[in-house]
């Protein structure tokens, strides 16, 4: 399971939004407790391609983030991407690209703009399995 406050959910969706119509991205940032991830903070990131069908974190800006992330005694726990235009899971690009069978891989859908779809996946090759995502 994995749990992100409203408000980040919010800030991801805003992000994406802003974005529109490339992808947006970033990573996640959090604790985990008795086997539960806990998102303590998101990151919005730069998508170095500007494509709407892929995605690629600005270097230096993920590691301002990792740096961040242990001066704040949090650890990574994945990263988020938005789907601008298809559904919340992965796209075979993104079962190649996930190279951290241990991380979560959060994809938000605006295809439908009314109503954004946040899931979150574990992806280990060419699997993926859908995580328990609590947003609360």
């Amino acid at each position: 399971m994995i749990k992100l406050s409203k408000s980040d959910f919010e800030k991801i969706l805003a992000h994406a939004e802003s974005e529109l119509p490339n992808e947006a991205c970033g990573l996640i940032g959090g604790v985990i407790e008795d086997g539960v991830k806990i998102i303590k903070k998101v990151y919005l990131l730069t998508n170095i391609d500007h494509s709407n069908e892929h995605f690629s974190l600005d270097p230096k800006e993920q590691l301002a983030a990792v740096k961040d992330m242990r001066a704040q005694g949090i650890s990574p726990l994945g990263n988020w991407h938005s789907h601008p235009e298809s559904p919340s899971r992965p796209s075979e690009e993104d079962k190649r690209l996930a190279y951290d069978s241990k991380a979560s891989y959060m994809i938000l859908s605006l295809m439908n703009r009314d109503e954004p779809v946040l899931n979150s996946f574990k992806i280990n090759g060419s699997d993926a399995e859908k995580e328990e995502l609590v947003i609360e």
